[in-house]
């Protein structure tokens, strides 16, 4: 039996104010071909998954908190206990907009690196109106902070 406890594992913590840990995929022990999986916490006001897109469709579960969700033109607010799902290719971000950590998690596929990720880390993640579509209308600004 494989098991993955996100207790045990010390996860990554991006640029944007988010900490990922991965429970199927990537640093994770459980490995799967067709999807993977994650712990996320966004931290307060403005903790962030900046605007991206990727190959694989993906679902976000919110487990606590208060989020803007992004989603090609559209922007709403998700709370605790809703599931947003993601078509592969659309660009989409997710803003903590709450005083409290964001707890969330997401579950793509099929299994694989997104590229989001190591932009991030470099800083070269696409601007938003400027590489990427614009944000829709009103939507927090996307993080395109480059690490230090």
């Amino acid at each position: 039996m494989i098991i993955a406890d996100i207790n045990q594992m010390p996860g990554r913590t991006y640029p944007a104010r988010r900490r990922t840990r991965n429970l199927v995929g990537g640093a994770s022990p459980i490995q799967a071909t067709n999807f993977s999986m994650g712990y996320v916490v966004l931290e307060p006001n403005g903790g962030q998954v900046p605007w991206h897109n990727q190959e694989q469709e993906e679902i976000y579960f919110i487990v606590e908190g208060t989020a803007e969700m992004c989603l090609g033109a559209e922007r709403q607010t998700l709370t605790t206990g809703q599931a947003v799902y993601i078509p592969h290719k659309v660009f989409h971000q997710l803003t903590n907009i709450g005083d409290t950590p964001l707890i969330m998690i997401y579950v793509y596929g099929p299994a694989g690196d997104v590229a989001h990720w190591r932009q991030e880390l470099d800083g070269t993640l696409p601007k938003a109106g400027v590489d990427a579509p614009p944000l829709p209308e009103g939507a927090q600004p996307q993080c395109t902070e480059k690490p230090n």
